[in-house]
């Protein structure tokens, strides 16, 4: 591809911020959480529909029990240049979201305008954004060669995800397939404040489920083998797995079990979560959790589930690369790439993980954080700062100018 002036996709892009809001409002308006194929399809049959305008070549990926995963390929067929765009359209919001949490744009307390609404931040503005950097290259003849002995221009693959937010159960392997076609990974999830994510950390999730033996609290104690109190020991031991200095947590969340008060419980369970900083430690922590043995005299016995879910987005060089070439072509705004407080684009490292951690772990240089800026994902006041919609869009095009 050519190389398109900053200047240009900037104006482009604010020309283009009204169809922008409307194809995020559409988006947002069709409810798709992530339990739900239907409607998680619906907003896909939106996406297809939108991108069929563009001219773009569309693959569905059916699936039976979650939502349908859509392929959609933009500019040549060029094996030898292809980045990929990764988003999805599930979101963590149930059916009927909206009669509490309604769509709209208004200001802040600081008078800045947001697009509110449940799945804005998280992240269907960030699939707008796409499609509207697309729209800008196509209408710049960018996604093709102008001349018949020029190379041919990149392949823009935008991929769309229906169950990323339960972990991308089926999705996987089709984002580690398409990654590997591709020479750069752009993730469309939203900035982290004002910076593109440069590192994510890993997650792991386990069920620990402790049987004991239930008698009566009062006749028959000491028959009885405590379950809760056995995994009150366990998460003990397991809290001990945290380092902080290696950017290791973990988190027992959510625990349950017994019956009534006057029973010594049979079964108790605890759902944990971990995290990790590097690839390392995630065969570490899975080799802790599966030396957990029941403590000596306690009559339970332990069912361990779960592992490492997805592994760390390390800080490669590869991605440096791709972020200093943000930068750059940010800086070539100056203030009008951040109208609100005239910083220049930073990075960051978080602990929550993505789709991008999949294909960074591949070895492909992954620049996530390149969505919406804003607040709120998964919280009741997610929004959406539009002042940064345009400069946000003309960046993530002139990345695929690239």
């Amino acid at each position: 591809m050519a190389s398109i002036p900053m200047r240009a996709l900037l104006a482009g892009a604010r020309r283009k911020q009204p169809g922008l809001l409307n194809l995020a409002k559409r988006l947002v308006l069709c409810e798709s959480p992530s339990d739900s194929k239907p409607a998680v399809d619906a907003c896909m049959d939106l996406a297809a529909a939108h991108a069929k305008t563009l001219g773009g070549r569309i693959k569905r990926h059916r699936q039976g029990n979650y939502g349908d995963v859509l392929e959609l390929r933009f500019g040549p067929r060029n094996p030898a240049g292809r980045i990929l765009l990764l988003g999805h359209l599930d979101t963590v919001w149930a059916l009927g979201t909206f009669k509490t949490m309604p769509h709209r744009i208004a200001p802040d307390a600081n008078g800045h305008q947001r697009l509110w609404g449940p799945g804005t931040l998280d992240m269907k503005v960030g699939v707008a954004m796409a499609f509207t950097a697309i729209e800008l290259l196509i209408e710049a003849e960018a996604l093709t060669a102008t001349r018949t002995k020029q190379p041919a221009g990149t392949e823009i693959i935008l991929l769309l995800n229906s169950e990323e937010e339960v972990g991308s159960p089926v999705s996987r392997p089709i984002t580690e397939s398409l990654a590997h076609e591709c020479s750069a990974v752009y993730v469309l999830e939203p900035a982290q404040v004002l910076a593109y994510k440069t590192a994510r950390k890993g997650t792991g999730n386990w069920r620990l489920t402790v049987h004991g033996v239930a008698s009566h609290a009062g006749v028959d104690f000491t028959r009885g083998r405590s379950a809760i109190l056995e995994l009150a020991r366990q998460l003990e031991r397991i809290s001990a797995f945290t380092d902080l200095k290696r950017g290791v947590t973990v988190n027992a969340g959510v625990i349950g079990g017994g019956t009534k008060s006057n029973v010594v419980p049979a079964e108790a369970w605890a759902e944990i979560d971990a995290r990790i900083a590097r690839n390392s430690d995630g065969r570490r922590i899975e080799r802790k959790f599966a030396a957990l043995k029941p403590t000596r005299n306690s009559g339970c016995t332990l069912t361990l589930e779960g592992g490492i879910n997805r592994p760390p987005m390390e800080r490669t060089r590869g991605t440096v690369q791709l972020f200093r070439r943000a930068q750059a072509l940010a800086a070539e705004l100056g203030h009008d790439f951040d109208p609100i407080t005239h910083t220049q684009l930073e990075e960051a490292s978080t602990g929550g993980a993505s789709d991008g951690n999949f294909t960074s772990a591949l070895g492909i240089p992954t620049l996530d954080g390149m969505g919406a800026v804003g607040e709120g994902a998964h919280a009741t006041h997610e929004s959406v700062l539009i002042d940064h919609l345009a400069p946000r869009t003309a960046l993530l095009a002139a990345m695929l100018a690239e």
